[in-house]
């Protein structure tokens, strides 16, 4: 890229200093001793008036793929751009512009002096460009903040024990999972031997190709278990103690050190842990993995190409194929770039679908039953939970669905998945509202799921009249909380 530059004072000559190597950069400069010292200095200099077309002619304007204006004398600015346009009409501009003037003065001022209408491309204001710096820079120092009260936090951890137990949601996605492999990698590294636990089951068969991929060490614990007796400092990634963490009973949330998550603020949190505890939940990000991306770029630590594509897989996840991205979002996936192995995540998007997945499919496009809009499948008694969300981001691929509802009976307990592409309705909001009282419920404005203990519905006589319970008042209330009415 060959690039122009107007004037040699001490903007044209920092600015040439540093492009210098990774572009041709080519210099006009009115003053002769100036011109001689930027030579000496192994600049190409052409010595001459930048606003003169001969000069311009001979540092061969007609060739050059940007040009940048760094004197502020606005007289001279618009005579210049009236030159540079005459003999390059197309060439990108950036200009340097006092505070008081913008782009569309100078557009004009020209056109009226010039009677021509001129194109700039870019222009950069000494005030707006401070702010942005002083923001860019306050910003920095919040991130870095973040993770400086991370490692802060293990290293009182270290202190008091030498062991941390990393808690996932009952259920865990990629996201979770790539985050607590992260958190495991930062506490390793400040000394700290880690256990990663889960209470319920992996059995997505993408969520199991990814373990098997990236070799993650993981372990299934129930309630009470010794695997999280033994700890005295946990830490939880991508959840908060609410209806889909089991493992963890009131006294064990005594010992929550960590909580890193970006789903929206649980009530009653401050009260359910310790005040020492070290809370980072950021609802405005909308994965895990890019916080802890953050922590590790700004921790300057090392992430090798099975972390990098935990992160980049848990980040594609959870903002739906890179959909929806936070600046957050944006630059850990830029810090990662590099670090991801894409034969990996190849195989792990595309792993062979299970018999038992397939047939819970088939469920639920035969037993989905339509509400205007709105879908409500029901697939019976199954042991592969994770089928129902996969079942539900199927159907709403149906044409004319917007909302979906699948729910199906795991051992004891009624798993619910809800997903839609209608911008009037927070799902999330709809299934606390439908099933909080009576189990958990909760998500994101597109997706969410909840939980009921089977309960009451126990008392039904057999397993089909069990399954018409379930139905009718799974149905019953979404709609009602949907405000839909039966047809």
């Amino acid at each position: 890229m060959r690039v122009l530059i107007l004037g040699g004072g001490t903007i044209g000559r920092n600015v040439a200093q540093a492009l210098k190597g990774e572009f041709e950069v080519i210099i006009i400069e009115q003053d002769e001793i100036r011109a001689k010292s930027l030579s000496e200095s192994g600049f190409h200099v052409i010595h001459g008036d930048f606003s003169y077309t001969a000069s311009l002619l001979k540092a061969g304007i007609e060739k050059v793929d940007l040009v940048i204006i760094t004197t502020m004398d606005i007289t001279k600015v618009k005579r210049t751009i009236q030159a540079i346009r005459n003999n390059n009409s197309e060439v990108p501009i950036l200009v340097l512009l006092p505070d008081e003037i913008t782009v569309d003065d100078v557009i004009s001022q020209i056109k009226e002096e010039f009677e021509t209408d001129v194109k700039i491309d870019y222009a950069i204001s000494p005030r707006v460009a401070t702010i942005k710096v002083l923001v860019d820079t306050v910003k920095g120092l919040g991130k870095k903040k973040n993770a400086t009260l991370l490692s802060r936090k293990l290293s009182e951890i270290k202190q008091k024990t030498d062991s941390l137990l990393i808690v996932m949601h009952d259920n865990p996605d990629p996201d979770a999972m790539a985050s607590a492999a992260a958190l495991q990698y930062i506490a390793q590294n400040m000394g700290l031997r880690s256990t990663i636990v889960y209470g319920g089951e992996i059995t997505h068969h993408e969520n199991r190709a990814f373990v098997n991929l990236l070799g993650l060490d993981m372990r299934k614990v129930s309630l009470g278990s010794y695997e999280v007796k033994r700890h005295s400092a946990i830490a939880l990634v991508d959840c908060q103690p609410n209806g889909n963490l089991s493992i963890l009973d009131d006294e064990d949330l005594k010992r929550i050190e960590i909580l890193i998550d970006h789903h929206q603020l649980l009530q009653n949190l401050d009260e359910k842990l310790p005040k020492t505890t070290f809370i980072d939940i950021r609802s405005d990000v909308n994965s895990t993995s890019s916080i802890m991306a953050e922590y590790l770029q700004n921790l300057n630590m090392e992430v090798s190409n099975i972390l990098g594509t935990s992160l980049f897989y848990g980040i594609y996840i959870d903002t739906k194929k890179f959909s929806k991205l936070s600046t957050t979002d944006l630059e850990a996936l830029e810090f990662l770039t590099g670090k991801v192995d894409y034969e990996i995540l190849e195989k792990i998007e595309y792993p062979d679908i299970s018999i038992e997945t397939a047939e819970i499919l088939a469920k639920a496009i035969l037993n989905r039953k339509a509400f205007k809009n709105v879908v409500i499948s029901n697939v019976g008694f199954i042991t592969n939970r994770d089928a129902i969300p996969e079942s539900a981001d199927f159907l709403l691929r149906l044409e004319g669905v917007t909302t979906v509802v699948v729910f199906g009976i795991v051992d004891d307990r009624i798993e619910i998945s809800a997903r839609t592409r209608d911008v009037r309705v927070n799902v999330g909001r709809v299934l606390k509202d439908a099933f909080g009282d009576i189990g958990s419920g909760g998500g994101h404005p597109q997706s969410g799921g909840a939980r009921i203990p089977l309960g009451i519905f126990k008392l039904a006589k057999d397993k089909s009249s069990l399954l018409k319970l379930v139905e009718e008042a799974i149905t019953e209330k979404f709609l009602e909380a949907l405000n839909v009415k039966e047809a």
